[in-house]
């Protein structure tokens, strides 16, 4: 397993953040799914992104993977088997999403994937709904976990689901989009509304019919069909917060390229936050760039971060510079991603010195200063970004330890920073 070191840097210059991650993956799905060809440029090459093309040709799909784009002959909606088990990998996206659609097969799909997915990313809620529409839906183990057998066809209309985790939602709104009937889904305690609208993004470029209310009922028509597409990955809000960060914890000034403010993502709510704490970003929309620029004084804040959870640890490290208290409110369900975010971000900046106590649903961060220390990342990605932008701006230094999926996301995190004068040294 692959290690840094991150000694104190300052940066300066360019960068040009990744492909999108959950467009990348719905992207190959829908290609997959539609009526013909469908081309995907500038795709984020990622595990999580070849677990979703081996996941599709499993499903029946052709796709011809190339450096700069992928082509996909789609199945035209019609699931009639899997060949293999479908290895999600660390992908909660390609477990969720490929289980739902095991319900459009009359044949038995079985999904599983690694140590994360079988024992830290629940799956019940889907499985509830799925027996709900009368789908056998069973965790092998019985624990609501993967591996999980899922087996159609659909034989009811209605379903209800609890929804504090999004993507077992946008989940069963696929598969009942081509189901072969009508299907009303109604949500409890929705959350993480953000990713659900990308989700019904997607459905409106690709003109699949549905209705919402206020994202505690849908109704699905069904038979979805459509056919196929070009598109074009924008970038990566997620991976963007991290060389922002950076900038503001290092006091220093880059010019942040690829980032479109019009797209749907959740995350870039992250960046209002930021400007709230008193950063100062410039935002060139016709060119999308983004310019973080140094000299701010940042004050805490409250921030209810339901909307862009993935971003807790990220913001907890940015609130260790800022006067005052900021606290994190509404991020319980980041208990339950590759890692208890909460818990452990707190976990290692206190070993840094950070002055952070943890909430029943998120944390309360105040400014602290922050020295070098032996890091753990609990093999999650944005545990070792966040700790890399905490590492670069503190006194003396920090090792990481198990950096390996920073590739889930950011696979040129290292040589990215690099380039604008961090010091993050690699070493197995």
């Amino acid at each position: 397993m692959r290690q840094y070191i991150v000694t104190k840097a300052q940066l300066k210059g360019n960068i040009v953040i990744p492909p999108s991650k959950s467009h990348t993956l719905r992207a190959i799905l829908f290609g997959s799914l539609g009526k013909g060809k469908s081309v995907i440029h500038d795709y984020l090459h990622s595990p999580d992104t070849q677990a979703m093309i081996e996941a599709c040709r499993l499903f029946g799909a052709t796709l011809d993977v190339f450096p700069q784009h992928i082509e996909i002959q789609g199945i035209n909606g019609k699931i009639q088997h899997t060949e293999d088990v479908i290895q999600a990998g660390n992908s909660g996206i390609v477990f969720r999403f490929c289980a739902a659609l095991g319900a459009l097969s009359h044949h038995p799909v079985v999904v599983t994937g690694d140590y994360s997915i079988r024992h830290r990313r629940p799956i019940k809620p889907l499985l509830d709904a799925l027996s709900q529409l009368g789908v056998s839906a069973v965790s092998m183990r019985g624990d609501g976990h993967a591996p999980v057998i899922i087996q159609g066809p659909i034989k009811s209309h209605q379903a209800t689901m609890t929804g504090e985790d999004s993507q077992p939602v946008s989940a069963l709104l696929i598969a009942s989009a081509f189901a072969d009937r009508p299907i009303e889904i109604t949500v409890q305690n929705a959350g993480e509304k953000p990713w659900i609208a990308l989700t019904l993004d997607w459905f409106n470029r690709l003109g699949i019919a549905y209705e919402n209310k206020n994202y505690e009922y849908y109704r699905l028509s069904g038979n979805a069909q459509y056919e196929g597409f070009e598109y074009t990955v924008p970038g990566d809000f997620s991976s963007a917060a991290f060389p922002i960060a950076a900038a503001l914890t290092t006091q220093s000034e880059l010019a942040i390229h690829n980032i479109d403010m019009h797209d749907v993502q959740g995350d870039k709510e992250l960046i209002t936050v930021f400007q709230k704490m008193g950063a100062s970003i410039e935002i060139d929309n016709h060119n999308k760039i983004l310019h973080v620029k140094k000299g701010c004084s940042l004050s805490g804040i409250t921030v209810d971060i339901n909307n862009f959870v993935d971003a807790i640890t990220i913001l907890a490290v940015v609130a260790c510079f800022a006067e005052g208290e900021t606290h994190i409110q509404n991020a319980a369900i980041a208990k339950q991603k590759e890692c208890n975010r909460i818990h452990c971000i707190a976990t290692e900046l206190r070993k840094m010195g950070a002055d952070i106590t943890e909430t029943e649903t998120g944390l309360c961060v105040k400014k602290s200063s922050l020295k070098g220390a032996q890091l753990h990342s609990y093999h999650d990605h944005r545990m070792i970004m966040s700790l890399t932008a905490a590492a670069l701006a503190a006194e003396g230094e920090s090792q990481i330890t198990s950096v390996d999926c920073v590739s889930k996301t950011y696979p040129t995190f290292v040589h990215d920073f690099n380039a604008l004068g961090a010091n993050i040294k690699e070493f197995v």
